[in-house]
C-alpha cells in the first residue's frame, strides 16, 4: 500500500498543465493566433547565410493595451524581427549543409560584420526608409555595440539604439555561465578550421551547435510543464539569469522552453567564455599569436571601441541580472559616448526584459515614448 501511495504522489506531481498552443508554434503561426498579419522574408549575407526576418505591418489596437510582443505594433509603428546565424530560424547557407562543421564556424566576429548590417539593409531597402529604431537585448546589445563601433555607415542609419539587459563587458558575470567559461579550454590544430575544443568539452558542446533545441530541451520543457514542480524550473532560471521568481508566469514555461535559447556555435560560446576570462571587448582569440597574426595581422584579437559607437542609445539594465552584472553596465555607461538614458530596475533579472510581468511599464511602454518624442522633434 505504500508502494501504491508513493507511486500516486509521483504520478501527481508528473500531471501535466493544459499546454499552451504558442508552444509549437513557429513566429508566424504565433502572430497569427494573435490576430496580427506578418509577413516572412529571408535576407542574404554577404558570406551566403540564409537568415529569416518577420515583418509586422501594423497593430490592431493602436493606443491600447496588448499582448507584450505587439505592443509597439499596436503603437502605430512597423516592427521587424531579425535573426543571427545559427538560431532556429537562420539555419541555411547558399552552399553549406547546415550539418557540416563548415556551417559552424563562425563567432560574434560574423554576426557583428555580416548579420546585422544585412538585417538592417534588407529593412531599409524594403521600406524604402534611410533610418530605423534597434531594440536588441543581451547578445543583441552586443552585436550593436560591435557593429555601430566599427561600422561608420550602418551607424548613420540608426536613430536610436535600445539596450535591454546588456551584456557587452563581462567581466563581472555572475552565475553558471561564468563557472562554464572557467572549464572552457581550446586547443587549436593546423586544419581547415583551424579549431578543436578538447574531449571534455566536446563532450558537452560538440563541435558545431549548441543551445539548439535538442532532447536536453524536451525534457526540460517536459518537466517546467508539470503543475507542482514548475517551481523548480523558476529555480534554474534564477541560476543562470538572477533572481526574480515572482515576476515570472510559470503557467507560459512551455512556451518559453519551446523557443528559448535558440541555439548557436559552439565557436560564439568559445568567443564568449573569452570576454568572461579577459573582460575585453574584443574579436575571436584564436589561441596564438601566430594564428592571430593571421586572421588579424597583430599578435592579439582587435579591441571593439566603444568609444566609436556614436549612436544615440538608451538602456536599462536589472540590479539582479547576472549575465549584465551591474559593474558591467557602469563600466559600460561609462565608455557610452551618447547616452540618452540609463534606467537601472533594482529587482530585474536578465530574462525579465524579455519575460517579466511588468516589462510592458517598466521598459516596453517608455521605448514607445523614446520613439514617439523622437518623431515629434
Amino acid at each position: 500500500m505504500c508502494f501504491v501511495h508513493a507511486i500516486g504522489k509521483i504520478i501527481c506531481l508528473l500531471e501535466a498543465k493544459p499546454k499552451n498552443p504558442e508552444a509549437d508554434m513557429n513566429v508566424s503561426e504565433i502572430c497569427s493566433y494573435w490576430g496580427y498579419e506578418s509577413e516572412e522574408h529571408e535576407v542574404m549575407t554577404k558570406d551566403g547565410y540564409l537568415l529569416s526576418i518577420f515583418r509586422i505591418q501594423h497593430g490592431k489596437n493602436e493606443g491600447q493595451d496588448s499582448y507584450n510582443t505587439f505592443l509597439l505594433a499596436d503603437a502605430g509603428f512597423e516592427v521587424w524581427l531579425g535573426n543571427s546565424r545559427g538560431t532556429n530560424n537562420a539555419r541555411k547557407h547558399v552552399r553549406l549543409d547546415p550539418d557540416s562543421k563548415e556551417f559552424w564556424a563562425f563567432s560574434f566576429d560574423e554576426q557583428i560584420a555580416y548579420d546585422l548590417p544585412a538585417n538592417i539593409d534588407f529593412i531599409l531597402n524594403k521600406t524604402g526608409q534611410t533610418q530605423l529604431y534597434y531594440i536588441g537585448h543581451s547578445q543583441g546589445v552586443y552585436l550593436a555595440y560591435g557593429a555601430f563601433a566599427t561600422n561608420p555607415q550602418l551607424a548613420q542609419k540608426i536613430k536610436i539604439n535600445f539596450a535591454l539587459g546588456p551584456v557587452v563587458l563581462t567581466k563581472f558575470l555572475q552565475g553558471v555561465f561564468r563557472t562554464i567559461a572557467s572549464r572552457t579550454h581550446q586547443r587549436h590544430i593546423n586544419r581547415h578550421d583551424n579549431l578543436c575544443v578538447s574531449s571534455k568539452d566536446q563532450a558537452v558542446f560538440g563541435e558545431k551547435d549548441v543551445l539548439s533545441r535538442s532532447n536536453l530541451y524536451s525534457i526540460l520543457e517536459f518537466l517546467c510543464h508539470r503543475e507542482k514542480i514548475a517551481t523548480a524550473c523558476n529555480n534554474f532560471l534564477t541560476v543562470g539569469f538572477g533572481y526574480d521568481p515572482q515576476n515570472l508566469n510559470e503557467s507560459r514555461f512551455d512556451v518559453y522552453t519551446g523557443h528559448i535559447p535558440a541555439g548557436t556555435s559552439v565557436r560564439c560560446i568559445l568567443h564568449f567564455s573569452q570576454g568572461i576570462k579577459s573582460g575585453l571587448f574584443q574579436a575571436y582569440n584564436w589561441g596564438s599569436e601566430s594564428l592571430n597574426m593571421q586572421h588579424y595581422n597583430q599578435s592579439t584579437p582587435p579591441i571593439y571601441k566603444i568609444e566609436d559607437m556614436k549612436v544615440q542609445t538608451a538602456m536599462w539594465s536589472g540590479g539582479r541580472d547576472l549575465l549584465g552584472d551591474p559593474i558591467d553596465v557602469q563600466n559600460l555607461i561609462a565608455k557610452t559616448p551618447n547616452l540618452l538614458y540609463h534606467k537601472q530596475i533594482p529587482h530585474y533579472n536578465h530574462m525579465d526584459f524579455i519575460l517579466g510581468k511588468d516589462v510592458a511599464s517598466q521598459v516596453y511602454k517608455e521605448i514607445i515614448e523614446f520613439i514617439n518624442k523622437d518623431q515629434s522633434e
